[in-house]
């Protein structure tokens, strides 16, 4: 575990989010998914940029980082859901309708997306620099990107996409909110010129991890993976539309795209980068 991710893990466990009321066990649900672990690939991106532009707003940057955590969460738990993934591990532990129910496990949802929201607020940053970043995020968690994803994905479930409509589906989807933490962290540090390059290389980081995780469905099984696997035969996945020799063939041409991409950013931006990506960028190669 690597400096960054030690400062993270700390932080998030010291400020979990907390429900004082005499409900059996929401508290703990709500705290459950995020003690579980998960890889904090998000918010380890906006402390890497914040860390290699501005160390000195590092400790600033910690609630912005924790709040993406929680929306990111927020999300996988409503994706495991019933009624969109069915999905009974996440993080090696079983999902929360699962563990209580579908209600429990909602309501969870709906609380991390909206304290993610509160922390933003109340982060020891620049009010003018809380607006971008609330801005930034709700578009790209939001109606502009996850969820627009989302509604693609089950409306297209079980019908055929083609390869530009499955781009968008999954940019949408998941490198928004990837590409967001990235650009996130520039903003942080008022650093706009870089914002907008390190949203671009995040958008092809994002197709690069959706490729990998359908690589990972189609290959690992539930023990290995963490997770719910082999549950996207109906689903537009990479996998299903270029096959598996198609699908790694693309995650190596994005791979070879953001090696590129990593040697247009100065040198301490992408040695942070290097310390987080080089334990995905070629994943797929070891499935």
């Amino acid at each position: 575990m690597n400096r960054l991710n030690e400062q993270f893990e700390k932080y998030l466990l010291d400020n979990l989010p907390k429900s004082k009321s005499f409900h059996p066990h929401f508290e703990k649900a709500l705290q459950q998914m995020l003690v579980a672990g998960g890889k904090r690939f998000r918010p380890l991106l906006v402390l890497s940029v914040t860390d290699a532009l501005q160390p000195l707003l590092l400790r600033n940057a910690l609630p912005v980082a924790y709040a993406i955590e929680l929306l990111h969460t927020y999300s996988l738990i409503h994706d495991d859901l019933p009624v969109f993934d069915n999905a009974d591990l996440r993080r090696g532990m079983p999902t929360l309708h699962k563990t209580y129910d579908e209600v429990t496990a909602i309501l969870v949802g709906d609380a991390l997306n909206t304290h993610a929201f509160f922390l933003l607020a109340d982060a020891p940053l620049p009010a003018d620099t809380k607006v971008e970043i609330v801005k930034e995020l709700a578009r790209e968690g939001g109606i502009e990107g996850m969820i627009i994803g989302q509604a693609i994905d089950c409306w297209f479930e079980k019908k055929k996409l083609a390869l530009d409509e499955l781009k968008f589906l999954h940019i949408h989807k998941t490198a928004k909110l990837i590409a967001a933490s990235l650009k996130i962290g520039a903003i942080i540090c008022n650093e706009k010129e870089i914002a907008k390059k390190l949203y671009d290389f995040g958008i092809d980081l994002g197709l690069l991890f959706q490729i990998q995780d359908d690589l990972i469905d189609a290959l690992q099984d539930d023990t290995k993976a963490g997770k719910t696997t082999s549950n996207d035969e109906n689903k537009n996945s990479f996998v299903n539309l270029l096959g598996i020799d198609g699908a790694m063939k693309s995650a190596d041409e994005l791979v070879e795209k953001l090696e590129t991409g990593l040697e247009a950013f100065d040198t301490k931006l992408k040695n942070n980068l290097k310390k987080i990506l080089n334990n995905y960028l070629y994943r797929h190669k070891n499935l």
